[in-house]
């Protein structure tokens, strides 16, 4: 059964927030989609994951670049799983709109947007109803994620 988890952003922005929750999905060996609406939040994230961190390196890619199927994260704004994602992250109020043949769906919304808040628990209630297992982690006050149901 696939894993889905709800991570409510509280004290950081999703460009602080995402890479992390990336590398730890590449350090398990799985690959990765992160889905979204807009194609400029799609190309700022893009080049946000180039520079967040000097010492570090994400490998990623865009559904508009070439080779969508080679990237180990790869930044969408399509329903197609391109490069095989084992890992399906939505943000920015994106949902699903078919199967979630995944080992794990990821919701990550801001708590500072009464869009995404709405669109969260709308999932969070289809989902629930539809018998899946849901998790809902929130950030501390510190940034560090906790389990909340």
């Amino acid at each position: 059964m696939t894993q889905i988890l709800f991570y409510h952003l509280t004290e950081t922005r999703l460009e602080d927030a995402l890479p992390a929750l990336l590398e730890k999905s590449l350090e398990r060996g799985w690959r990765v989609a992160v889905e979204m609406r807009d194609p400029a939040r799609r190309d700022r994230l893009d080049q946000h994951l180039w520079t967040y961190r000097d010492e570090s390196f994400l490998p990623h890619g865009t559904d508009i670049a070439s080779y969508p199927e080679r990237q180990p994260v790869l930044l969408t704004l399509r329903a197609d799983n391109d490069n095989q994602a084992n890992v399906r992250f939505y943000v920015d109020g994106a949902k699903p709109s078919g199967a979630l043949d995944y080992e794990r769906v990821v919701f990550v919304f801001d708590g500072h947007d009464q869009e995404e808040l709405d669109l969260a628990r709308a999932e969070w209630k289809r989902l629930k109803a539809e018998g899946n297992d849901l998790t809902y982690w929130q950030q501390s006050p510190q940034g560090r994620w906790e389990k909340k149901a």
